[in-house]
């Protein structure tokens, strides 16, 4: 089979050129037509292969729901994408058009598909499904029982997809969840993304007296929220860079030190993450490296300040409020609704008798993290492992990705993230890329998973 893929893959790249020919653009209302467009091919090419598809209707870009569960007695994946892509502004910048996809040569020589949406995410996609193809093509049933789920407005928000989900909660059950979407480690070592943090969102506002006042007048005497909301940010972090939040740690995992040399391996060191913005010594719990402070550690950063007179020149004045936009970034079962009570409880020990503090919540999310030693992880590393020719890199993402959380909390399952794009794809840039080694090699490494997770033990 893996031979028939390699044979086939110039047919590959067609069918991959034809999507990506499509603009799906999601964002731009002019585009809408073009955005249905790919969800029709999809619903099209998906059928060759024997998906039940359907083109499931919202009130923005249609989600397409495809199965194939001839496999009954195997695990039931899930696999996550979408086919709609970023606008491709400045266009003058682009080294060939955008939706004109090509094969060049890159600044190293390597082969890659030039285009808008080659790897964010309509390569990525297409490495999974021709997978399917060839599986299907050869043995008339895939090996486990595949639904598919293709979004058509990840790159403008994602709105309607959590009610989709909810939808579709009763009639599907998936064991697990795919998605592609996600970088290799290096181009040569590839990688699971197994921890995506979460997110609490807030915005504190402390009030002092009715009116901004004159620093000369009522200097001392007055208290200042500038200085009360920088007592309390100062206070924040310990001198071991912890964040003293009450009960802030309850729920941080302990991360294998096998897996975390894994990442010095691959290149992920102090410098090499930070010397490129012109900075040396991370900033965080002094007790953890700089990728471990990213990936798999919480955080806790000030976004914004504002508060007194903000022009031109000087002005001296005591302001009547100040506020603060404060993010705490979540990892493993953290529990995002405790940790914002216990801040508001935190802030307001620090609130004087004669001020007043409001708070505005901007979001609250859990993280997403798969199991370490369950058995789904270990059968995805190895069969990468084959592929590749190498270990598999188990990595963390310091960003929070919804649908993750979507997934977790609709369906209850874990999702693998197994993305074959490169770093310097420039994904939402101009002149985006994806190697065609990724490409080929992505669809040769999801036959070796599909084939591992048939005899998985749930």
């Amino acid at each position: 089979m893996l031979k028939d893929i390699d044979q086939g893959l110039p047919q590959s790249l067609e069918r991959l050129f034809e999507l990506l020919r499509i603009p799906s653009i999601s964002a731009d209302p002019d585009y809408a037509h073009e955005c249905r467009h790919a969800a029709n091919w999809l619903k099209e090419y998906l059928e060759t292969f024997n998906f039940t598809t359907q083109i499931c209707e919202t009130e923005g870009h249609p989600i397409i729901l495809a199965q194939e569960l001839s496999a009954t007695d195997a695990p039931h994946i899930l696999f996550y994408g979408h086919y709609d892509v970023q606008p491709v502004d400045p266009l003058e910048l682009w080294h060939t058009p955008p939706f004109e996809p090509a094969i060049i040569k890159d600044a190293s020589g390597c082969d890659v598909i030039h285009g808008r949406g080659s790897s964010d995410d309509k390569g990525q996609i297409l490495t999974f499904l021709e997978a399917c193809r060839a599986i299907y093509n050869q043995t008339g049933q895939l090996p486990v029982r595949v639904t598919v789920i293709l979004e058509g407005e990840e790159e403008s928000g994602g709105e309607h997809l959590p009610g989709f989900l909810e939808v579709q909660k009763n009639s599907l059950h998936p064991d697990m969840a795919f998605i592609c979407d996600t970088d290799m480690a290096t181009p040569d070592v590839p990688a699971i993304t197994a921890m995506v943090r979460g997110l609490v969102g807030e915005e504190v506002t402390i009030y002092a007296a009715n009116r901004d006042l004159h620093s000369g007048l009522y200097g001392n005497a007055a208290r200042n929220p500038i200085q009360v909301l920088s007592e309390m940010i100062t206070a924040l972090r310990d001198g071991q860079g912890r964040v003293t939040v009450p009960e802030f740690y309850e729920g941080v995992p302990h991360i294998p030190e096998e897996i975390k040399s894994k990442w010095q391996e691959i290149g992920k060191t102090d410098e090499a993450l930070l010397s490129p913005i012109g900075l040396k010594e991370a900033a965080g719990e002094k007790a953890f490296k700089a990728v471990e402070q990213t990936w798999c550690r919480p955080s806790c950063e000030i976004n914004g300040i504002s508060g007194g007179y903000e022009g031109a020149g000087f002005k001296t004045v005591i302001p009547a409020k100040a506020s603060a936009k404060i993010s705490f970034r979540l990892v493993g079962q953290q529990d995002p609704l405790k940790i914002r009570k216990n801040f508001r409880e935190f802030v307001k020990s620090f609130i004087p008798q004669d001020c007043r503090v409001e708070f505005e919540s901007h979001g609250a999310s859990r993280a997403g993290m798969v199991s370490l030693n369950g058995p789904v992880l270990g059968t995805v590393c190895d069969a990468l492992r084959d592929e590749w020719h190498c270990e598999t890199a188990i990595v963390g993402s310091g960003g929070a990705i919804p649908v993750v959380n979507d997934l977790q909390r609709v369906f209850g399952i874990e999702s693998f993230l197994v993305g074959f794009a490169n770093v310097d794809d420039c994904i939402h840039s101009p002149n985006e890329k994806y190697n065609l080694r990724s490409f080929h090699k992505g669809i040769r490494s999801w036959v070796r998973i599909l084939y591992a997770l048939q005899t998985v033990k749930l």
